[in-house]
């Protein structure tokens, strides 16, 4: 699933690229519009007591991005469990399709009264479906 955004300004820094900070947040984006796409949003996995946490995020930069530019992002689901996730990301600049950032994230499912770790497939076989989908459709 390809995400694309604008640079803004304010996510640069004093030598006019985008600060690396911010790429944590691009792939967010990327992650919960890849979510939407296939009709779940964060939104109902929260109301069906589902927290999908952030285990650890690993980032490598090739080639810087500035204001203006817009920035393509690839993401897609490479492992899926039911208790744990990850999912991987690449970068690009639009303008020449150079490849800018790659990484991936790993998330696990919580419930969140006990904040304590489920299996989707018991806890919500429905949600869980949905996240088999995505991480098949996208391989």
């Amino acid at each position: 699933m390809e995400y694309t955004r604008r640079i803004n300004y304010y996510e640069t820094d004093k030598m006019g690229i985008v600060h690396h900070s911010n790429y944590i947040r691009y792939f967010e984006e990327a992650r919960i519009f890849l979510m939407d796409s296939f009709g779940l949003s964060y939104a109902e996995t929260e109301k069906a007591g589902i927290l999908i946490p952030v285990l650890g995020i690993d980032i490598k930069y090739k080639q810087p991005v500035t204001f203006g530019d817009e920035l393509v992002i690839k993401a897609h689901i490479s492992k899926f469990t039911g208790v744990k996730m990850t999912v991987d990301y690449k970068a690009y600049r639009k303008a020449d399709m150079q490849l800018s950032t790659f990484g991936e994230s790993t998330h696990c499912f919580l419930d969140s009264k006990t904040f304590k770790p489920i299996d989707l497939r018991k806890k919500n076989p429905e949600i869980y479906k949905v996240f088999q989908q995505i991480t098949d459709e996208l391989k």
